[in-house]
């Protein structure tokens, strides 16, 4: 007899809105202390941990496409992702990470070949203003920062995250002395850097005067190793990308950044020499130098020669990467060698 009353399952749309209206209570009652509040937040803490396992499966099962499909509507059919994400300070941290896991999830998911998180973002763009700003709460900034990476997959999201304030913000949280933040603002800042290879170009090209300002007092000049080793890195993955390639050339035409990579390649570290030479290769190689950046190449002509004499890949090492590349020690020497040439023959032009 049993069996006869035993209650139906909950649909994925049925979850999603009891979901709903927990993070409506939660956010009207975020004072209260009452046992009812915490037997409500307890339910809505198992009912994100539901969420996730319809939209990521389980040990015993793959996730169903129709359930992921209906989640997915029922989610952003309302305003459920807002009040997720501005309730995520209430939840506990097993909360906050299901639900983190939960809006990851649901910006890759397609309903009929179409990413509705796209769209629904791109018509609720303050919320990065919510994401960005997390960075500045200790206790929010990892579950904040995963969410806004998965979020700037969206082109437009980006475009909206790059033209904004918000940008200046990442050479402070870079710096962050929390190194779990810092290293996560760290990877957000490369991922809108690389990810949308147009969009990135253009914000290069119309606000390079003030971002390379920041890039090289703030990251480049860092007396921290990591912060250092990490922006001459990226830098060099920026200026070597074909759709940057009329940022290259404005960049490897001024002796200020030339003097700063010129540093770099003296710094204590071999790793950052490496990551510094690949940018350097490029000031050396571009066969329309300005007078000044000759002159200055010209005048430090026999220190440059003397200091590439020795400068090799660490021993033991048979590759180095740059990039997604492996580089054999041959290709290091090749690019050595024709460095050491550009500059040799610029006496005759002087």
């Amino acid at each position: 007899m049993k069996g006869l009353f035993k209650s139906k399952p909950r649909t994925p749309a049925e979850t999603v809105r009891l979901t709903r209206e927990l993070l409506i209570y939660a956010d009207i009652n975020s004072n209260s202390r009452e046992a009812k509040r915490e037997e409500k937040m307890s339910e809505l803490s198992k009912l994100i941990r539901e969420l996730k396992s319809i939209l990521y499966g389980s040990s015993e099962a793959e996730p169903v496409s129709e359930a992921c499909s209906q989640l997915t509507q029922e989610f952003f059919r309302e305003n459920t992702l807002r009040l997720l994400i501005i309730c995520l300070p209430k939840l506990n941290l097993e909360a906050r990470k299901d639900a983190t896991q939960v809006v990851a999830n649901l910006q890759r998911q397609q309903v009929h070949s179409k990413l509705i998180a796209s769209d629904y973002l791109e018509a609720n763009k303050d919320l990065m203003d919510i994401l960005v700003s997390g960075y500045e709460n200790t206790d929010l900034a990892l579950h904040y920062g995963a969410m806004l990476r998965e979020c700037i997959r969206h082109q437009c999201i980006a475009r909206y995250v790059l033209e904004s304030d918000h940008m200046k913000k990442f050479f402070d949280y870079i710096q962050l002395p929390n190194f779990d933040i810092a290293s996560d603002a760290s990877a957000t800042f490369k991922e809108l850097l690389t990810r949308h290879k147009s969009t990135v170009a253009e914000f290069l090209s119309k606000n390079y005067e003030w971002f390379f300002a920041e890039y090289n007092s703030k990251l480049l000049q860092s007396q921290n190793y990591i912060t250092k080793r990490q922006a001459v890195k990226l830098l060099g993955d920026m200026l070597l990308d074909r759709a940057n390639s009329a940022v290259m050339m404005r960049y490897v035409s001024s002796k200020d950044n030339l003097v700063i990579l010129m540093t770099l390649l003296k710094d204590r570290s071999k790793n950052i020499q490496m990551e510094a030479f690949h940018v350097f290769k490029l000031f050396a190689a571009n066969q329309n130098k300005p007078a000044d950046v000759v002159c200055i190449l010209a005048a430090n002509k026999e220190k440059l020669i003397r200091f590439f004499r020795d400068f090799t890949v660490e021993k033991g090492r048979k590759t180095f990467f740059f990039g997604s590349f492996s580089v054999k020690d041959e290709q290091f020497e090749a690019d050595k060698a024709q460095v050491v040439k550009e500059i040799t023959v610029l006496e005759d032009r002087t």
